[in-house]
């Protein structure tokens, strides 16, 4: 039986296309939400969910410890973030709307505005009472796509005569996320006062305004912009007390980063080996080639294509035995099922599905072709990086190291070094986004962090060999390179104004890829820092 229209303007869509719909969502946003009539009944974090479409039906089940729910969905629409399912309870034939929602935010848009407009008040208030003899002028918070302002932030001046401060701040009931945009956002800001006041004022520097305990992020950034180009300060604000206080920007803090150790691949390969053979076994041979076996650590393999992870193996203990164990699952995220001899067709299916769309000349309008497309860029780099910078060494490629907290970004990076032994941090982007070069910065600050640290006394070796990384290198001792990399037509035009504000200490190169990079990457402009002295350091 075919599934119901969603709605009379809406186009009848087969089951296929209904679980792609709801696999591509899912797989995009992990931290998406499942409501019912407003209520929160399901947060992906947490829960668990799998697809059938036997019978021509499209089944949803969802799972957590605190309930259970099973639906077939006759129909989807995506709006505004939010994907709504027409779904009908079995035995029942009156449709009913779930909602997933990708927006970790879950205020509704009236409680956010209130929030923000409240907000304002209080922060005029403050910065009147603080900064003496300094007079707020043209806060708001409105809209303004065209130089990529959001609502979530307020901004305006500091006025005293011809002199002045550019301002902006975020509320403490905004995510983290937002709180730590605040500054590339600031920097933009900054940059369009001084476009804009035609030389009637004089603006020496940007004031960022941020919640009480939510600066880390922002701190560890701050003390690598232009001091030449701009005042920077920060300040918290406690709003109960309307309170503020200036940090240090000389003070970085602890970062949050890691040094995870380098894998033993000939041993992880051959401790994987008879795991391996049964998931291959499941892939069509003409397939097989183009699936990558990716060591994550000595205790887990990944099976991915075009850098879309299908499969993995892990290796652990049996029970309460010391005997060592190994579970292979498939799917990903809330959608990971443990492989078994019952569902062995079920991951040929899903295999069947995602090499005939995964593909390089692909629908661009499929999601499982859209998905994750920075670990597509990512996979094609690693075996080759030399088409960024001829000058990089395309045998010790690396991803995510150092590793960070999970709550610090989203982002994919990945590590290299140059003939000559220098670091190269390369980050990687499919599409806009205004973030890219402070982003990479973070990236750049902990790698340079890890590489200044003492080397062995005996060995003499670095941090990063010490870990098992780039063997046989002789490492350069100037800091690290920072690669920034992303489809030459999807470079936002904001990453050049933030970079224009960034410390000459910090040594970078902007790439931009042919948009065909799925086939073939090939860089079509590269733009460079003035190389500063100090980048030695």
């Amino acid at each position: 039986m075919r599934s119901s229209r969603t709605t009379a303007a809406e186009p009848e869509q087969t089951v296929e296309q209904i679980a792609t719909a709801l696999e591509g969502f899912l797989a995009e946003h992990p931290q998406a939400v499942v409501r019912e009539d407003g209520k929160v009944l399901f947060d992906m974090r947490a829960a668990k969910y799998s697809l059938t479409t036997e019978h021509g039906r499209c089944t949803l089940h969802l799972w957590s410890e605190d309930r259970n729910l099973v639906r077939r969905v006759g129909g989807t629409v995506l709006r505004n973030g939010v994907l709504r399912l027409s779904t009908h309870r079995f035995g029942q034939t009156k449709p009913q709307t779930l909602e997933l929602a990708a927006d970790k935010d879950r205020r509704t848009p009236s409680t956010r505005e209130a929030t923000r407009v409240k907000y304002l008040r209080v922060l005029e208030r403050v910065l009147e009472q603080s900064f003496e003899g300094w007079k707020p002028e043209g806060f708001r918070t409105a809209m303004d796509l065209e130089k990529s302002f959001g609502p979530a932030y307020a901004r305006g001046s500091l006025v005293q005569g011809q002199k002045a401060w550019a301002v902006i701040a975020v509320n403490q009931e905004e995510t983290q996320a937002t709180v730590d945009g605040i500054l590339t956002l600031g920097i933009l800001w900054l940059h369009h006062c001084r476009e804009s006041g035609s030389g009637r004022r004089l603006y020496q520097g940007l004031r960022l305004i941020v919640p009480r305990g939510m600066t880390m992020l922002t701190l560890s950034r701050l003390a690598w912009l232009n001091p030449e180009a701009a005042q920077w300060e920060l300040w918290e604000l406690e709003q109960e007390t309307e309170s503020l206080e200036l940090r240090d920007a000389t003070d970085q803090g602890n970062l949050t980063t890691r040094l995870v150790h380098a894998p033993d691949i000939a041993a992880a390969r051959e401790r994987f080996a008879s795991a391996a053979e049964r998931v291959m076994m499941l892939v069509p041979e003409v397939m097989r080639e183009t699936v990558e076996q990716k060591i994550r650590s000595g205790t887990e393999m990944a099976f991915l294509l075009h850098g879309l992870e299908f499969a993995r193996v892990r290796a652990g203990y049996a029970g309460s035995s010391f005997n060592r164990a190994q579970e292979i699952s498939f799917g990903a995220g809330a959608n990971e099922t443990p492989l078994t001899d019952e569902n062995e067709a079920e991951l040929q299916r899903l295999v069947e599905r995602l090499f005939a769309r995964r593909d390089a000349g692909g629908d661009i309008r499929d999601p499982l072709y859209r998905m994750q497309p920075e670990r597509w860029l990512e996979s094609i780099l690693r075996r080759d990086v030399e088409p960024l910078d001829a000058h990089l060494n395309a045998a010790h490629v690396y991803t995510q190291v150092p590793a960070f907290a999970a709550a610090d970004r989203g982002m994919l990076d990945l590590l290299g070094v140059t003939d000559d032994g220098r670091l190269a941090v390369i980050e990687l982007k499919a599409d806009e986004d205004l973030h890219l070069a402070l982003q990479g910065l973070d990236y750049w600050v902990r790698v340079r962090w890890h590489h200044l640290q003492n080397p062995d006394q005996i060995t003499g070796l670095g941090e990063f060999q010490r870990h098992g990384y780039f063997g046989g290198v002789q490492l350069s001792p100037l800091a690290p390179k920072l690669y920034l990399v992303a489809p030459a037509l999807r470079v936002h035009p904001a990453t050049e104004t933030v970079l224009h504000y960034l410390s000459p200490r910090v040594e970078w190169m902007l790439v931009g890829l042919d948009e065909r990079w799925r086939t073939k990457v090939k860089a079509v402009w590269r733009k460079r820092s003035r190389v500063s002295a100090d980048a030695t350091r």
